[in-house]
């Protein structure tokens, strides 16, 4: 019974793992899509252009 004891995180991890490719897989696209894009694009922009509106600059201020 040790080979159980054994095999039985692995196979749990690996079929945790497919779950999450599949539910990834499945939620790409539809009707939020071009939201999440204009979103991606717009955090892009701002760190490129370096106006970020976070201010975590690493400065502590002291």
């Amino acid at each position: 019974m040790d080979y159980v004891s054994a095999l039985v995180p692995p196979v749990v991890m690996a079929t945790l793992f497919v779950c999450v490719i599949v539910t990834m897989v499945k939620n790409q696209g539809g009707a939020n899509k071009a939201k999440e894009d204009a979103a991606v694009d717009a955090a892009i922009a701002r760190r490129e252009h370096g106006t970020g509106g976070t201010g975590a600059t690493g400065d502590s201020g002291a």
